[in-house]
Formats: structure tokens, C-alpha cells, sequence
């Protein structure tokens, strides 16, 4: 099976799913949501090998918890748009986005029980884990926030946590050695959202979907933020600090950018993502799987 068949039957399956519920409002909010590369489903593929096709069900399941979490992120950032197009949160509303959101993660946790305790107790420890990194963001948002530690423990919560679950229980259906496998998702995962992070700062409003430089507006001190901080001298720390929650002017948003180079503050952010990428590799070495290597080579190449 192709990896382009493998993602349609997924969302087919999904789609059935909630077809399921029996009601043609749901349905169709739903069927507006872009689904994305879907690259947890992609782990979930390249690991399972030739047991992919029992791994299909539980990647539905992971996509539709990966959404939920989606719909409820847009109405906490209060964002109007999702990977370029209008979010649930703007079409339909706050109440229906959060109440979708809890329908996905509903139906998602109904289908996995048809799975063994271990792959259960791992996915709701996952959506746990999530639902604390979410609040650990909204927290961390409040005030500027220079401190590494706590920021790599959210995106550990928030993003890391279902990828490294995804490769974990793919490992565990395709009997292959499941800490390895949950240890390449992890530091993927951690590595995907620093680069993420990066992406949010150097690239352009139509390359990302959204408004450039947004997390910082939002209140987000993401990492490159936070070497810059710590590279400042005193009076240039407090001016970081109060363009935090701002609306960046042009003279600003230069001040920042002059600095950013002058301490090489995101290629600092590039070095730890690239460092977790290797990582990752070296995980699961003795496999030689290529494609999962490719996956790593692809996302390190998207801020080059």
C-alpha cells in the first residue's frame, strides 16, 4: 500500500465515524477542517511496515485526538484561520469549535476501546499529557518567559506527547522495540515544534497561513526569544519584555530581527532542533528505515 492510499483511507475512516453520530451539521463542519500532512499518521505507516493495515484505525483515532486538540487551540489563541483557510472557531464559533472538539475526542476514545489496556492506558496518557501542555501554554503566555526548561516541558506536553505515542503504540502492534520507537517520536516531535517555532518568525504571512511573528503577539516567548533574552544586556531585557503582548511597530520589529542576528539567536534554536533530530535518528539505527529518516532530513530542511 501507498502512503497517499494509506492517509485517503484514513480520512475515510474518520469520515465514517462520525457519519456514524448522525448528524449532517456535524458532518459537514467537520468535512471543512483541512486535515493537514497528517505526519503522525505517516510515522504510524512507515513503523508499522507490513502491519499497517491494523494500524490504520488507531491512526484515525490519533488524527481525530490531533484535531480535537486543534479545535480547541484555536479558540484558546481565539485564531481565525487553520493552515490557511477560516478555522471552525471563525465560521461557526467559540461553542461549537470547543464542542466539536470534545465530540472528536469523545468518538476517538470510543473506537480505542477496541484495543489492548497497554495501547489504551498510552494514547489517554497522551491526551492528558496534551491537555496540560495546553494549559502550560495559556500560563506561560501571561508574562515573558525566559526560562528553557519550562518551555521544552510545554511543547513536550502540548506536541511532543502524541507523536511520541503514535510511534510508541505502532511499534508495540508491529512488535518492534516500542521505548526505541517512542523515543525517535519524542525528540521528532520536540524538534518539530522548535522548528515550527522558527517558521513563525522567518517566514512571511502567506508562507504560514497566519500572521508573521503572531506567537510573540500572543503572548508566546518561544525559543528563539528566550536566547535573545538571555543575551541582552539589562536595559535591553526590560525592552524585550515590554514589546511582549504587543503589537510589533516596523522599528520594533527591526530591533528585534538586528538582534536575533547579532546573538544568532534562532540559529541557536536550529542547533538544539537539529541536535534532537539526530537523536531521534539514532534511536532506532539498527532499523535502517529510510523513510523515517526522510521525515527527519525534511523537517530540519523547512528553515533552511
Amino acid at each position: 500500500m501507498k502512503i497517499e492510499t494509506y492517509l485517503e483511507k484514513i480520512k475515510t475512516q474518520m469520515f465514517e465515524w462520525i457519519e456514524e453520530l448522525g448528524d449532517s451539521y456535524i458532518l459537514e463542519t467537520f468535512k471543512s477542517i483541512e486535515s493537514g500532512k497528517m505526519v503522525r499518521s505517516q510515522l504510524m505507516f512507515y513503523i508499522a511496515g507490513e502491519k499497517s493495515d491494523e494500524v490504520l484505525k488507531l491512526s484515525a483515532i490519533i488524527e481525530l485526538i490531533h484535531l480535537a486538540s486543534l479545535l480547541h487551540d484555536d479558540v484558546i489563541d481565539d485564531s481565525d484561520t487553520r493552515r490557511g483557510v477560516p478555522s471552525v472557531n471563525a465560521t461557526e464559533g467559540s461553542k461549537v469549535s470547543v464542542m466539536l472538539g470534545d465530540i472528536l475526542y469523545s468518538k476517538a476514545f470510543v473506537e480505542l476501546g477496541a484495543y489492548n489496556k497497554e495501547v489504551i492506558q498510552y494514547v489517554a496518557g497522551a491526551v492528558t499529557k496534551l491537555s496540560i501542555g495546553e494549559i502550560s501554554d495559556v500560563n506561560l503566555a501571561k508574562d515573558f518567559n525566559s526560562d528553557e526548561k519550562r518551555y521544552l516541558d510545554m511543547i513536550y506536553n502540548k506536541t511532543a506527547s502524541l507523536i511520541e505515542t503514535a510511534s510508541r503504540v505502532s511499534a508495540i502492534i508491529s512488535n518492534k522495540d516500542s521505548e526505541k520507537f517512542a523515543e525517535y517520536g519524542k525528540n521528532l516531535g520536540l524538534a518539530f515544534q522548535i522548528i515550527d517555532d522558527i517558521l513563525d518568525i522567518i517566514q512571511t504571512s502567506e508562507e504560514l497561513g497566519k500572521p508573521a511573528m503572531n506567537d510573540f503577539v500572543e503572548g508566546k516567548t518561544t525559543l528563539p526569544y528566550i536566547y535573545l533574552f538571555n543575551s541582552l544586556e539589562k536595559d535591553e531585557k526590560e525592552r524585550l519584555k515590554s514589546l511582549h503582548l504587543k503589537k510589533l511597530s516596523e522599528s520594533e520589529t527591526d530591533w528585534i530581527f538586528e538582534n536575533f542576528e547579532k546573538f544568532e539567536s534562532i540559529e541557536k534554536a536550529y542547533e538544539l532542533a537539529q541536535d534532537l533530530s539526530d537523536k531521534a535518528l539514532n534511536s532506532i539505527s539498527e532499523y535502517k528505515n529510510e523513510k523515517l529518516e526522510k521525515i527527519i532530513n525534511k523537517l530540519m530542511s523547512r528553515s533552511n
